[in-house]
């Protein structure tokens, strides 16, 4: 989802909700989250997770005046129990921009994601670190379009993002300059640093131009492969919001009403990655239903695709994005925190039949 319509979402989760959720187990910092069957496991241990997303991290401590609300945020997660962060390893273009023009980047601001790392690995807290943007938010894969064009690269439009190789050979070029940044503050080279959990391809991969998932697919393929070749230490996952395509037509019926592009069940075939992620925001998909026909969707998607994680995909799931926003009609406290707790209660549920989510990030 674009940041406009996430902006009213509150992530302040109380303490006494967490109690709810699965109990993640604590383990060495020094060592990488691997997967086993549909687990996550560090050092041969169970690994499950309760997490949350700030995106803006690396933004904000871009001006070293503003480093402390990156430390903040990072101690009060520690307190509450938290200990995965999500968030983006991309700026393209922009205010602050990480990647001023293709290949070419603002030293400041990768000191600022060096920051960010470094004091996640501090406080250990684990990282899933994104590479690019499906919205126009920081940039997105429309500022590699309008790069591209600038470029006199003949463009037909936003979605040519996934084949034109000019704006795949950008985007392996960011891979490669993030995978190898060798971190000012550890001295550590990100793709040798335990502290990152994840790579993510791409927050909320969408494509008009192919409802049934295939181009996307493709582009998934030989992402992940590159990815794969420059670092096979750290776990990949797509960043997708689970919606089902043409693969298992039977399975659309999940989806709230409509196809983005990618397909679940494909789309995650892909031997590169490692966990599958869904995304779920019934009060923005089904805004016209009342909160017991979206808390009914939420159970279904979410039953649904574990379901399909560990029985078709045979990996683990991570409910990477939820929360309730507070310009919802009739938003209340109450309400919000009625409807993490049920989130919360499901994910118990699911785990105890054998069939759970591996970890969950709160928006």
């Amino acid at each position: 989802m674009s940041l406009s319509h996430r902006a009213g979402y509150v992530v302040g989760v109380l303490i006494a909700l967490l109690a709810l959720v699965c109990q993640a187990r604590v383990h060495s910092h020094g060592r990488f989250v691997r997967t086993e069957g549909t687990r996550f496991v560090v050092h041969g241990s169970d690994f499950v997770f309760n997490g949350f997303n700030s995106y803006w991290m690396m933004h904000v401590a871009a001006e070293p005046s503003e480093r402390h609300k990156v430390s903040n945020t990072l101690r009060e997660a520690v307190g509450a129990g938290l200990s995965v962060c999500r968030t983006w390893a991309f700026s393209d273009g922009g205010d602050r921009a990480l990647q001023i023009s293709p290949g070419v980047y603002d030293e400041r601001v990768f000191q600022a994601l060096d920051f960010v790392i470094s004091e996640a690995s501090r406080d250990g807290i684990r990282l899933i670190l994104s590479f690019v943007n499906n919205f126009k938010d920081y940039g997105g894969h429309q500022q590699y379009v309008e790069w591209a064009r600038n470029a006199g690269v003949n463009v037909n439009g936003e979605d040519d993002f996934y084949t034109n190789p000019t704006m795949k050979e950008y985007y392996k070029n960011h891979v490669k300059k993030v995978t190898t940044r060798l971190n000012t503050v550890t001295k550590i080279a990100y793709k040798d640093d335990p502290t990152i959990m994840a790579w993510e391809l791409m927050n909320e991969p969408r494509c008009q131009a192919d409802s049934s998932g295939r181009m996307v697919n493709g582009w998934v393929q030989e992402m992940a492969s590159f990815v794969k070749s420059l670092d096979n230490k750290h776990l990949l996952e797509i960043g997708m919001e689970g919606f089902y395509g043409d693969y298992m037509p039977e399975k659309k019926v999940n989806n709230p009403g409509y196809q983005v592009g990618t397909d679940f069940i494909t789309n995650n075939l892909i031997k590169e990655i490692d966990f599958t992620t869904i995304h779920a925001y019934p009060d923005i998909w089904l805004s016209g239903q009342n909160d017991s026909a979206q808390m009914a969707f939420m159970q279904r998607w979410m039953e649904t695709h574990s379901i399909d994680s560990n029985r078709i995909l045979k990996k683990p799931l991570v409910l990477a994005e939820f929360g309730k926003s507070n310009k919802d009609s009739g938003h209340s406290l109450g309400a919000r925190d009625q409807y993490l707790i049920t989130v919360y209660e499901s994910m118990n549920k699911f785990e105890r039949t054998g069939e759970g989510i591996g970890g969950s990030l709160v928006w």
